[in-house]
């Protein structure tokens, strides 16, 4: 097992999911329900199939693609997310 990998993997995870919609989502339904465990339980469960999703999808294509081609697809794909969200957001000054 390449452990490097696996810390690599295990922090960035962690640290993009923290406070994303699905740990509110978990927070909202365990403030409701009786079993906070079963909530646990039920998100842990989602995520890992999530990720599981996403590594066979990403070995999958990288089968296909090259390296260099599939960072630089993502590059461009960050970029064009970052300039929406600094030049064309609307929402706020709608709001």
């Amino acid at each position: 097992m390449d452990w490097h990998l696996l810390g690599l993997s295990f922090i960035t995870v962690f640290l993009s999911e923290l406070g994303d919609k699905s740990q509110l989502a978990a927070i909202a339904l365990s403030g409701r329900s009786q079993s906070r465990r079963a909530v646990f339980f039920a998100t842990a469960i989602a995520l890992i199939l999530t990720s599981l999703l996403g590594a066979l999808a990403g070995g999958a294509v990288a089968e296909v693609l090259p390296t260099r081609l599939l960072k630089a697809i993502a590059a461009v794909g960050f970029a064009i997310l970052a300039a929406r969200l600094l030049f064309f957001n609307d929402s706020e000054e709608s709001a």
